[in-house]
């Protein structure tokens, strides 16, 4: 069984898009579209116009031709929105989901992953994120019907997702439970998803994609692999120097003077257990370079996960304009990264780019009315009634307090949704003329990005990253720009 050595990584919201992850497998390591947000990421490309048709062509191969169809209808704009008008909302995840936001949901991850395999034979994943539930079953299943071969899946204990994708493989439903807060012992929250019934009977014959667990300790890979409800093909091992959602530290939490989490010893995965489970592994976070990927197969690793490089090549979904303004700092060393422990609603530690045209800049973050119109990172609470409530700590504060949360919960969160939204161009702008401002996360080898890009360009390319990391550990520290300066 061979694996890919590089395996790129799934980041933010729309920044591993289709064309990134179709550049890297085409160069014959696993490309990784991120999952998170699909159905907004769509409907939004479709209100502006789809201009080179490549969301049209995509649904067009759709299996269920009447879904796609409703689709066009619902959100689609032939010569765009204009710029000065909001986007159209799509409806928030919740248990009672509507049919139209579940076809939503499948269409767009079959999509992603349709245009990311489209007209090579190469390999592709896609991300999705434990923490975000709700949409979890439609989005495998949109994914699945596209042909996708990696199921990657981190922030939280994916336990259930393996035996998920047997079930669908054999056409059969599957449930998902939900976490709920502030629930009795005997409240239980479900998402069903029947692929039967989605179909309308007629099921196409799926492949069962390989599951890769995103750990950051070897307990948890342990309990994964002992305790899944199906099989876990291997792990991404994450340490906190990568981008996105970091796992918080061992024990209480302490901050650094700049506030930041301080981590030890303790956050070090233990590599020995996890190659004793005998599964394969992957190295992530400030891993991208030849020495580095020379070091973790030295180690017994399959290869190495790589985000912060690719999220700035010319291919990744983030603005242009952020892109040039990022390398131009990398090269001035003036790149720097906030692990801020309070930015996430999730509570995980998030890596934020500090940028003065971005939430990172407390002017920007003060000037934004607090609003949770996407939801996606909302939590499910239970209610006196036993009913469900969602909440966010990024919602206003009175909203949060009103529905049982603490007040401490909504202090300096940020809206990663619209925030991260926005960094890919598809930012709101909203009926009072506030556009949402980007938010740009990445992992600490922002520091290095120049040297994947000749000393003048403004810009470097996903194949320019592959050269730099597949180069011979012990050649001279140079690529095919002659600007690579640190091969270890």
């Amino acid at each position: 069984m061979s694996f890919p050595m590089i395996i790129q990584g799934g980041m933010g919201v729309g920044v591993s898009n289709w064309t990134l992850a179709r550049a890297v497998s085409r160069q014959g390591q696993l490309g990784v579209v991120s999952g998170t947000l699909l159905p907004v990421v769509l409907a939004r490309r479709l209100q502006q116009g789809d201009p080179e048709g490549h969301v049209r062509r995509a649904l067009a191969r759709f299996p269920v031709a009447a879904v796609a169809q409703r689709i066009l209808a619902d959100w689609f704009i032939p010569d765009g929105k204009a710029g000065e008008k909001p986007f159209k909302t799509v409806e928030m995840p919740s248990l009672a989901a509507s049919p139209a936001l579940t076809e939503l949901t499948v269409a767009a991850n079959f999509t992603e992953v349709f245009l990311a395999k489209e007209g090579h034979a190469g390999l592709v994943g896609i991300n999705l994120l434990e923490k975000i539930q709700l949409p979890t079953l439609a989005s495998l299943f949109g994914a699945m019907l596209a042909g996708v071969d990696y199921v990657l899946m981190g922030a939280g204990i994916p336990r259930s997702i393996p035996g998920i994708l047997d079930q669908f493989a054999r056409g059969e439903p599957a449930e998902l439970k939900i976490d709920v807060t502030d629930a009795a012992a005997t409240t239980e929250a479900v998402v069903r998803f029947d692929p039967a019934v989605f179909c309308a009977g007629v099921i196409p014959a799926l492949r069962r994609p390989r599951f890769l667990a995103i750990v950051s300790s070897a307990t948890l890979a342990t309990t994964l692999a002992r305790k899944s409800t199906g099989r876990v093909d291997g792990f991404i091992v994450e340490g906190e120097s990568a981008g996105g959602h970091n796992a918080p530290p061992r024990g209480p939490m302490q901050l650094t003077a700049s506030g930041e989490p301080v981590y030890g010893p303790r956050d070090t995965p233990d590599l020995e257990k996890i190659r004793a489970l005998g599964l394969p592994f992957w190295l992530a976070g400030s891993h991208a370079t030849p020495g580095q990927l020379s070091a973790a197969l030295a180690q017994g690793a399959a290869g190495v996960q790589v985000g912060t490089a690719f999220a700035f090549c010319e291919e990744s979904g983030i603005e242009p304009s952020l892109k040039s303004d990022v390398l131009a700092l990398s090269r001035e060393h003036r790149a720097r990264i906030h692990t801020d422990p309070l930015a996430s609603p999730t509570g995980f530690p998030f890596k934020v780019l500090q940028h003065p045209d971005t939430l990172s800049n407390p002017e920007r973050y003060a000037g934004r009315p607090r609003l949770c119109d996407l939801g996606y990172l909302r939590e499910a609470f239970a209610k006196p009634d036993g009913s469900l409530g969602y909440r966010c700590g990024g919602e206003p504060v009175g909203n949060f307090i009103r529905k049982g949360g603490a007040a401490e919960a909504t202090v300096g969160r940020m809206c990663l949704c619209n925030g991260l939204l926005a960094t890919v161009g598809l930012g709101q702008t909203h009926a009072s003329g506030f556009e949402e401002p980007p938010l740009i996360t990445a992992g600490n080898d922002v520091s290095h990005l120049s040297r994947y890009a000749p000393p003048d360009a403004a810009t470097y390319s996903a194949a320019d990253v592959l050269r730099v990391l597949l180069a011979p550990a012990g050649a001279p520290a140079q690529n095919v720009f002659e600007s690579v300066t640190d091969p270890k």
